[in-house]
């Protein structure tokens, strides 16, 4: 089983790079993962989506696309499991008004490349691109990225 552990640092694609060789099986498992998180936050499944995660992973949005740490600096997110859950705490009690309203979101993931990876470790680093659409109240945004 894949888990997400604490990022290391960000480092824009280099033009021309190119993909780690790997075994078709840990190209699939990957994919396969990356899909999965997608269908456990666009079912809010909030609780499996936690338990994807290592014990001390982190999920991280970088503010800024250069950014290399989510320590002392703004994010959109830096949440260890402990937030993680809070926050989905929040989202499920009952007064939590701002969710009363009918939401859902749809996420698209591809291009899922693998960097590099340690046979020994198991340790991967990996870039997707996703496209994310959320709707609430007969509006819908899209969000981007990678």
């Amino acid at each position: 089983m894949l888990t997400v552990t604490a990022p290391a640092p960000l480092a824009a694609p280099k033009p021309n790079a190119r993909a780690a060789s790997v075994p078709l099986e840990v190209q699939r498992e990957v994919e396969q993962f990356l899909f999965r998180q997608a269908e456990l936050l666009d079912g809010k499944a909030w609780q499996d989506y936690i338990d994807c995660f290592a014990p001390e992973g982190v999920y991280w949005m970088p503010a800024h696309p250069h950014q290399t740490s989510g320590d002392g600096v703004p994010s959109i997110f830096f949440e260890d499991r402990n937030l993680m859950t809070i926050r989905m705490k929040r989202i499920l009690h009952p007064r939590a008004w701002s969710q009363k309203t009918q939401w859902g979101t749809s996420h698209v993931v591809s291009n899922v490349v693998i960097e590099s990876h340690d046979a020994r470790s198991g340790a991967i680093v990996c870039r997707s691109r996703f496209h994310m659409l959320e709707f609430r109240r007969d509006q819908s945004r899209h969000f981007a990225g990678s």
